[in-house]
């Protein structure tokens, strides 16, 4: 069975050979305060700027999950206030989790259709970081670099965290225009779930330093420290981040792996704008993701179309939250080949409801 679920989705074809070699060398049982472990975090963060462009001036911290971001972020970087610019059931709910540590904290909803619209934002100056959900996993919509732009252009000295969970690893990302990226390993990856990824500028490891907010497990400026010297505050998933250490190793430089998720993705939505049955759910090119897309339909046509695709050995993806009865979802992760998701398409675009 293929998944095309949007996380956990498919893990490369490689990881029953990378997981003997992780065997092999130790890596199940590996110390983490040992020199083979500081070492592959070394490398491992070195690759992030190979093959993802990841300025020098970031550090690469490992947390549990992306999810687990949002209280780190407020707890550690949120001096008086954060302003949360989100569409879907995620970016609501990482407003919620910051409106429970921070009461401050200030949410800007928009519609999956909706650009963000910088020249008419209105956030004051107790405002001391900027939210984005870059990719909204739940309604299918993503927050392009030229948005990002803008909104770096026009608030310079407020400090930008951006979720980019479910686009991390699949498209090119211009890291200067933010301070904080954050993803799972079990989207873009392509790997079982159960690491974070969070990436710190050095104006964002600064605004640690000025809150000096101590005390917590997940407390930054704790991580930072061991950090400095390639450890963990915790006994981390050494297995995990070697696992990722060896998909950055074989993965293609980050353009390429863009422009051929692209490329698949237009496929897609060719079909999809062809069918009398399909429709997408996000209709406005600028706003609709590259990695996830979701397929609007009637209730059930979804269950029938779910259903017809895993007797031909293929999962979508349902949809999430309100939209669960209305939409169904398809990842375009590098992990899934060329072939699979040709397939999948052909099967779209040949389905017909009975």
């Amino acid at each position: 069975m293929i998944t095309f679920a949007p996380g956990p989705s498919k893990v490369y074809d490689a990881l029953p050979a990378y997981l003997q070699d992780a065997y092999v060398k130790g890596i199940f049982s590996a110390n983490h305060r040992s020199a083979a472990f500081m070492n592959l975090y070394r490398d491992t963060e070195q690759l992030f700027r190979e093959k993802l462009q990841v300025p020098a001036e970031f550090t690469l911290l490992f947390t549990s999950s992306a999810t687990e971001s949002w209280e780190i972020i407020s707890q550690s970087l949120v001096e008086q206030s954060s302003y949360h610019l989100y569409s879907g059931s995620f970016g609501k709910k990482w407003l919620e989790y910051a409106q429970h540590i921070l009461t401050t904290t200030q949410g800007h909803k928009l519609a999956a259709n909706e650009s963000i619209p910088v020249d008419q934002l209105q956030i004051g100056p107790e405002v001391d970081l900027i939210a984005v959900t870059q990719n909204e996993t739940a309604n299918a919509s993503q927050v392009p670099m030229s948005v990002l732009r803008e909104l770096a252009a026009r608030y310079p000295d407020k400090m930008i965290a951006v979720d980019t969970t479910s686009s991390m690893g699949g498209i090119v990302f211009d890291f200067s225009l933010a301070d904080v990226w954050y993803a799972s390993v079990q989207k873009c990856f392509g790997l079982p779930a159960g690491l974070g990824i969070l990436l710190l500028s050095g104006k964002a490891k600064e605004k640690v330093a000025r809150k000096g907010e101590r005390g917590r497990y997940n407390s930054l400026s704790f991580m930072l420290e061991n950090a400095a010297s390639y450890q963990t505050h915790y006994t981390p998933n050494v297995l995990g981040i070697y696992l990722l250490y060896r998909v950055l190793q074989d993965m293609e430089p980050i353009a390429q792996v863009d422009a051929r998720l692209r490329k698949r993705m237009a496929s897609l939505e060719k079909v999809v704008a062809q069918s009398s049955t399909f429709d997408l759910l996000v209709d406005n090119a600028a706003t609709r993701s590259t990695t996830v897309v979701a397929i609007a339909a009637e209730e059930q046509v979804i269950i029938a179309v779910k259903k017809a695709a895993e007797k031909l050995g293929m999962q979508l993806g349902g949809g999430y939250g309100p939209l669960k009865s209305s939409s169904f979802r398809v990842a375009n992760f590098p992990a899934i080949t060329d072939m699979e998701f040709g397939r999948m398409i052909d099967f779209l675009g040949s389905y017909t409801p009975h």
